[in-house]
């Protein structure tokens, strides 16, 4: 049974949990807002009415949020929520979502235009401005351990691996043709839908080499970094419908325990260890045989990635995985964050409400 916490008369689209169990908001109009573990709201603040689309605490000071508005970046103190303490304007269209790496050296923001800006938060400065998306640029995600290193994913259904030392993605792959192999293939009939499978949200592991991709087609994939590129593991799917949101929890105790939230208004709760540390141990893709697993900057022209390997192994990354817990929302699923504190772990979801939602997992 869900906790309900009223942020306003705006529905919620965007939040994020601090290791401490802070929960910051951003809502429609502008709303933003502080909460304390137990849903008392601390403070409040509205950003000029533009849309709170996504919002995201510091990793190296906790009292410190930055939340995407429009096509601005706003950095906020939640000691006092006044006015921001600093406003980046660097993107051109509307930013969808963004990204601090764990130093807190860099903040990337992804938009409209299907570009991702990188900003120095030291010199306050853009370094670099990553232009490969064809379609919108939909998420952005650092990866922990890899602190120039990120994922990006866009509605022009690719998945891209960047490093910040250079101006184009190391590694890419088209989901639409990992979508054309899968039709032909009898042990996904079960959740095959006609939508395309346009990318949504990614999500990395606390490895940092482990990374899923949620995408319109109702399925999740999972992904694994190996050096400059990233190989397709595996494939899994309980929603009727798209995926919009994916987000591993990283619990010391459960650290592949991924959670997933669709336009079916369904929760799911999948427990991926088997899967990830049975695949740890298999050998890479390049090693097994010569097959294209995705393309590289130099060969992206004349390239279209399809990250598979030979058909033999086809059988192991579709095993069926079945969700550890299953919750009917009720509502379509705006964002989900989660926080481990002390083995207590919740869930937070955002939806098409003016309501924050919170989970348990305790009895799990």
């Amino acid at each position: 049974m869900a906790t309900k916490w009223t942020a306003g008369d705006s529905p919620v689209l965007c939040l994020d949990v601090s290791q401490e169990g802070l929960v910051a908001s951003g809502a429609e109009k502008g709303g933003l807002k502080v909460w304390n573990i137990q849903g008392s709201a601390i403070d409040h603040l509205n950003l000029e009415g533009d849309d709170v689309t996504c919002i995201s605490f510091s990793h190296t000071c906790e009292s410190i949020v930055y939340a995407s508005h429009g096509e601005a970046i706003s950095a906020l103190d939640i000691r006092s929520l006044k006015e921001p303490i600093e406003r980046f304007h660097v993107n051109e269209d509307e930013i969808n979502c963004i990204s601090i790496n764990e130093t807190d050296s860099y903040l990337a923001a992804a938009d409209d235009s299907g570009s991702i800006k990188i900003i120095d938060l030291a010199s306050k400065q853009v370094t670099r401005c990553l232009k490969k998306h064809s379609n919108i640029c939909s998420c952005v995600t650092f990866r922990p351990h890899w602190p120039q290193s990120l994922i990006s994913c866009g509605l022009d259904m690719q998945v891209m691996l960047w490093n910040l030392q250079k101006i184009r993605p190391v590694w890419t792959v088209n989901l639409q043709d990992l979508a054309q192999e899968e039709e032909d293939n009898q042990q996904m009939a079960g959740c095959q839908l006609f939508n395309p499978p346009l990318a949504h949200f990614t999500t990395v592991a606390s490895c940092g080499n482990v990374f899923a991709c949620g995408a319109e087609d109702g399925k999740i994939r999972l992904f694994r970094v190996r050096g400059t590129r990233f190989e397709f593991e595996r494939r899994f799917c309980g929603h009727n419908m798209g995926v919009s949101q994916v987000h591993f929890l990283n619990s010391l105790s459960h650290p592949y325990w991924l959670i997933s939230g669709g336009n079916d208004a369904k929760i799911l709760l999948w427990d991926l260890s088997e899967q990830i540390l049975t695949d740890d141990k298999r050998p890479s893709t390049s090693s097994r045989q010569k097959s294209k697993v995705g393309c590289t900057t130099k060969k992206a022209r004349g390239c279209k990635g399809i990250a598979h390997s030979a058909k033999d192994h086809n059988k192991n990354k579709n095993d069926h995985v079945l969700p550890k817990l299953s919750i009917d929302h009720g509502d379509k699923v705006n964002w989900i964050s989660g926080v481990d504190i002390k083995g207590s772990k919740r869930i937070f979801i955002a939806d098409q409400s003016c309501q924050i939602s919170m989970y348990t997992l305790d009895d799990v």
